[in-house]
């Protein structure tokens, strides 16, 4: 059971709102609204609403509504004309989903020229694909973005809609969520099917990544998730499959832009993006100082590899934040993974632990970093690096 507010009834005067004694009932646009997260059903405002505008309903009354709801969505990013990792990490795990529950799965993408890419993201397993081809579109702009995915889901109303948990997801996917009226579970781990309830099991760290939360949305559709690059697995390409693409028209007039780009400016502090590193050599506070990360610098450049970091690192200026693996950084899924000098903190595991092959350099015997390495040196770093350097470069 829950309550629902029958807006035509609702007068906005306000008496509801006095009577929560949880502060669940707030007025929005001279409507009331009930937040469902924080109602303990205490039914204190049925009483004193004087309309009837406030009922009490089974629940099927509002899962009933949510059957015309079917499908998965995949927003496919895309800058320059190159498709995000994390989009077709996406597609592999929509696929499998899409497969469990035994119904289509679709992507859309926004951009400008850009059909060749809506049958790639075909040939990775899309069984159809929204393409808003135009050039009001060649840039990321939130307004834009948010509007013209906010009406594929409106008109198309699929049941989940999944999103990467980048810089451009973060940034507009919240406010699509919002428009919609339905809730988003941001920088999802894990992806699944309740098989008997058809819901989406939603998978992410909680508390500072002590725990791990499992998050359903049994209401309200469509489900929306971000997910964290590098922690799916994308299936092979396929050019003999086929697909269908829906193009989607756009009135230039009627989608918002408040902002514009003026320029765009590459980070250069890193030649290469670590999340699409086969080997990375990550720093943390054992190095002692910032001049330390010569060593893991060199280190990374025998691998032919890209510089990481903990978060301790990079708080004390040694590194810039485009380095930090974990939690509050980036997730990373290289084959081969060097923590030196990295205790083994549980919000850094969280953004590494999905490599091939993990070797800890560490002084320290009882270093949590042990637990999850394939290989474990305990030894000074200053020792080690240096003769880990010369072997490597010997053996070139």
């Amino acid at each position: 059971m829950h309550l629902k507010v029958i807006a035509d009834n609702c007068t906005a005067c306000g008496l509801c709102v006095e009577s929560c004694p949880y502060s669940a009932i707030e007025m929005r646009k001279d409507t009331a609204f009930i937040s469902m997260e924080i109602c303990t059903l205490c039914r204190a405002c049925l009483p004193v609403c004087q309309t009837g505008a406030i009922i009490e309903v089974s629940g099927l009354t509002e899962v009933s509504q949510t059957l015309s709801y079917t499908g998965i969505l995949v927003f496919a990013e895309q800058r320059n004309k190159k498709l995000a990792s994390v989009s077709l990490e996406l597609l592999g795990k929509g696929r499998e989903l899409a497969d469990d529950l035994n119904c289509m799965l679709s992507a859309v993408i926004l951009g400008n020229d850009i059909k060749e890419m809506a049958d790639e993201l075909i040939a990775y397993g899309a069984d159809r694909v929204y393409l808003a081809d135009n050039p009001q579109l060649s840039d990321f702009n939130d307004d834009a973005y948010t509007e013209v995915v906010f009406r594929v889901i409106q008109r198309y109303k699929p049941g989940i809609v999944l999103a990467g948990a980048t810089s451009i997801g973060r940034s507009f996917i919240p406010r699509v969520a919002a428009r919609l009226g339905t809730g988003l579970t941001a920088d999802c781990t894990g992806l699944g099917i309740d098989k008997g309830a058809g819901l989406l099991l939603q998978t992410r760290p909680a508390f500072g990544g002590n725990i791990m939360a499992e998050i359903l949305c049994p209401v309200r559709r469509p489900q929306m998730s971000t997910v964290r690059p590098k922690v799916m697995k994308r299936i092979e390409k396929n050019r003999q499959r086929q697909g269908e693409i829906i193009p989607i028209i756009i009135d230039n007039e009627k989608i918002p832009c408040r902002a514009r780009m003026l320029d765009f400016v590459a980070d250069l502090t890193s030649t290469i993006n670590i999340q699409e590193a086969d080997v990375i050599v990550s720093g943390g506070r054992g190095l002692g100082d910032g001049k330390n990360f010569k060593l893991v610098e060199e280190l990374a450049d025998a691998l032919g590899g890209a510089v990481g970091a903990s978060r301790a690192a990079v708080d004390s200026g040694w590194i810039a934040y485009s380095h930090q693996v974990g939690q509050t950084g980036k997730t990373v899924a290289p084959k081969l993974y060097i923590a030196i000098g990295i205790s083994g903190a549980v919000q850094h595991l969280v953004g590494m632990q999905s490599s091939d092959i993990i070797v800890a350099i560490n002084k320290n015997p009882d270093a949590s970093i042990f637990n999850v390495a394939n290989y474990g040196i305990v030894g000074d770093l200053f020792e080690v690096v240096p003769l880990l350097i010369k072997k490597i470069k010997e053996n070139q």
